[in-house]
């Protein structure tokens, strides 16, 4: 259900290269939710890294809300940089996968495994 890789690259210079490939596979990034900072804002110490990505296609986000629009709540895909015990990694919820709990509609499917493709090449490239 996911796929998560360790870079030995710092937390910061993951975030700036998946954030290049990102747009390097046509998608677009809507926004970036820093987990511990905002934990942070709101008094509770945190000391791991996380950083959410929220990644789209907008042709792929058409196709899919097209077919079924409940699926927007499935939308947009995550991508997470994120520190575990002193480690960076970049991984994400397989698209695929969760879109088959959601959905046996087989263009979606098909849909799904083509975002699939680009959202773990986008992690492998900027591992």
């Amino acid at each position: 259900m996911y796929y998560i890789v360790q870079t030995d690259k710092s937390f910061e210079q993951a975030c700036e290269d998946l954030e290049k490939e990102v747009k390097n596979e046509g998608f677009g990034v809507l926004h970036v939710h820093d987990v511990k900072q905002t934990l942070q804002n709101k008094g509770v110490d945190f000391s791991e890294n996380c950083k959410i990505f929220e990644v789209c296609n907008p042709k792929q986000a058409k196709n899919v809300l097209s077919v079924d629009m409940r699926l927007n709540m499935a939308l947009p895909c995550r991508i997470s940089v994120f520190s575990e015990n002193g480690k960076t990694k970049i991984g994400l919820i397989k698209p695929a996968l969760m879109l088959q709990a959601l959905s046996d509609d087989e263009e979606l499917q098909k849909v799904a495994k083509e975002v699939e493709e680009k959202t773990i090449k986008m992690i492998n490239c900027a591992k």
